[in-house]
């Protein structure tokens, strides 16, 4: 084997082994990754397929509902749909109506969103990017905290 064959081989070998890195990293994040909708992206075929996902928008309105023990029903808008949300365990300090919020979780067959996890703003002035980004996009949110 000449020199230039050897090098060749080290390259297309050291190739191969990132190829195969990436393709694993790849697969394992396969099924963490949760996509981002707000309540008017939701088709139903997104219900009927019960996958994982993100959903944001504003705690509607006199939507909140608190039961037995940690248990919490809401509904989530970006003032064109809602989709009621069932939550169990503790919420952030700062989850309250008319605020933004980031929600993951998925539908369950009776098509309610079941969440496993909510993320609400961290001050006065922050609604999530992905939440204001769609609000804006659609009309419904304003600049600088003013709410529609």
């Amino acid at each position: 084997m000449t020199r230039k064959q050897k090098r060749l081989t080290v390259i297309g070998g050291g190739l191969a082994v990132l190829g195969l890195a990436a393709a694993l990293v790849l697969f394992a994040l396969q099924q963490k990754i949760a996509f981002f909708r707000m309540p008017s992206d939701i088709q139903a075929s997104d219900i009927q397929s019960q996958s994982r996902f993100r959903l944001g928008g504003l705690v509607e309105k006199g939507t909140v509902v608190r039961g037995e023990g940690t248990k919490i029903s809401f509904s989530v808008t970006d003032k064109i749909k809602s989709i009621p949300v069932t939550y169990e365990g503790i919420l952030p300090d700062l989850f309250r109506e008319d605020q933004g919020v980031v929600i993951e979780g998925g539908f369950s067959p009776t098509g309610k969103f079941i969440a496993d996890s909510v993320l609400a703003k961290h001050d006065e002035n922050y609604m999530p990017k992905e939440v204001a980004d769609s609000l804006k996009a659609k009309g419904v949110w304003q600049e600088e905290g003013k709410k529609p």
